[in-house]
Order: structure tokens, then C-alpha cells, then sequence
């Protein structure tokens, strides 16, 4: 199996290669990711300009790495249109170090750079955490090589978007597989009047609505994993059935994985 894996944080970011160094035991890894930070910044594309790919040295032995200096959905486009000869089986992006949950998801350049491969009909997966918690990076990054594994077992297109709790796997209440709740961060504006010429600052605060049953802001807050299917058409929408096959077992896997 081929993954190409990708994120918004940049290529030097380390929840990237704790991603990579867990999938590298599962499958062949190609690393294409932004030179820089690019977050916040969904599906961009860069039309006018041209973009620059340079090939850097991945700390993880036996991983080709690229450095692009565009968008995360760039680099996506980028690595399948050029950069990689062989067939791609499966896009992944993340690890994002911070949830990425109900409405956020639309402005998430980890969700925008995995949506270009499940545009070209491919598996994906958007993968977070919990900032500052590599007890997170762990899990999201084994939970995300279990999946791909299942996935490849029973090839399908589908989109999904995994968060998870700040926990070590034996305390994690279960997996849950979620809709999008319709909570997010909302935008104010700060006006800073220094220097010559008036500035405006967009600023961006979490809402402390709490999640409705069934979202994935409820399962965080219960100490679960969500998986959120994504998906551009109700024709596209994944049967329950094929996730209900996906998450099972999922939480013992992850356990038995982190004892061994």
C-alpha cells in the first residue's frame, strides 16, 4: 500500500513524522507538505503563481519528503498530478496538533489538503489531537494506521475525519462514529490604530456551547474518539454498516498496540 501523507502545519512539524513513523510499519510513505505553517487556510489553491518543490531529508529512514511552498490542497494536487510515478492508494493529513471539530472542519487546511484526494477518488483521512498532548499524538497516530488497514482490507472511497481525546488508550470511553456539530470558532474583528495606516485584526474564539448527542464535539467532551464521515454528495455518504466494520474492534486494537 501507498500513502501519501501531507498536513497544514508544515514539513519540520513533529505530529507529522510521529504520523509518518507509525503508517511507514504498514505501508510505503511519500511526505509532501507545506515548507510553513499554513493553517486556517482550507482549500486553497495556488492558480497565478508557480510552486516550487524541493526534496528534503525525512528523519524517518526509508520516507521520500518533498517541501512545497503552497497550500496543504497544493500539495495534495502536486504529489499525485508529478512528484509520485506510482498509483497513490490513500491520502492522510495530520496530525493536526488541535481538534478539529464541528464547523471548523470548513476553513481546516488538514481537511482541506485530505478532501483533494477523496476528490480524486481516493480513500482520505483527516487526523487531530489535542494540542500540547503527545499522549493524543500516539493515539491519532495509531488509531490512523489501524484504519488504513482496514481500509485497504475493504477498498472504498471514503472521507474521513478522526479526532481524539487527550487520554492514554486504556482510559479512552470508545470510538464514535459522528456527525459535524454545528458549534465552531467565530471571527471578531480588532481594530488597531498604530502607525500610519488603520489595521484590522481578525480574531478567532472558541464558543462554549457544548455539543449536541451524536457530535463530534459530544464525543470528545465524553473522552471518546470521533470519526466523522465526510462527503460532497448524500450519494457519496458511506453506509453505516462499512463504518460500523471500521471502528470495530478499533479500541482494543489500539490498546493491544500500546502495550506491545
Amino acid at each position: 500500500m501507498n500513502i501519501l501523507v501531507t498536513n497544514d502545519d508544515g514539513i519540520n512539524a513533529e505530529s507529522l513524522w510521529a504520523l509518518v513513523q507509525e503508517l511507514q510499519k504498514i505501508a510505503r510513505v511519500t511526505v509532501v507538505a507545506p515548507d510553513g505553517e499554513r493553517s486556517a487556510i482550507g482549500t486553497a489553491v495556488t492558480l497565478f503563481e508557480p510552486l516550487h518543490a524541493e526534496k528534503v531529508r525525512s528523519p524517518v529512514a526509508g520516507v521520500t519528503a518533498y517541501a512545497v511552498d503552497g497550500s496543504p490542497s497544493d500539495c495534495v494536487i502536486l504529489a499525485l498530478g508529478k512528484l509520485i510515478e506510482d498509483d497513490v492508494d490513500m491520502v492522510v493529513s495530520g496530525i493536526n496538533p488541535n481538534l478539529n471539530l464541528g464547523e471548523d472542519v470548513h476553513i481546516s487546511g488538514t481537511v482541506g489538503a485530505a478532501l483533494q484526494g477523496y476528490f480524486r477518488g481516493l480513500p482520505a483521512l483527516a487526523v487531530s489531537a489535542p494540542p500540547d498532548s503527545q499522549t493524543g499524538l500516539e493515539t491519532a497516530a495509531r488509531v490512523t494506521a489501524i484504519l488504513a488497514q482496514k481500509i485497504a482490507a475493504t477498498p472504498t472511497r471514503i472521507f474521513l475525519n478522526i479526532n481524539v481525546p487527550d487520554l492514554p488508550p486504556g482510559e479512552i470511553g470508545g470510538v464514535e462514529i459522528t456527525r459535524l456539530a454545528r458549534s465552531s470558532h467565530i471571527n471578531t474583528v480588532e481594530e488597531d490604530d498604530r502607525g500610519q495606516k488603520k489595521q484590522y485584526r481578525l480574531v478567532r474564539e472558541r464558543l462554549t456551547e457544548a455539543g449536541e448527542d451524536g457530535t463530534d464535539i459530544r464525543a470528545i467532551e465524553h473522552g471518546h474518539i470521533s470519526i466523522t464521515p465526510l462527503y460532497t454528495s448524500l450519494l457519496d455518504k458511506p453506509p453505516h454498516r462499512l463504518l460500523k466494520k471500521l471502528c470495530a474492534d478499533l479500541l482494543q486494537e489500539i490498546e493491544y498496540g500500546s502495550k506491545t
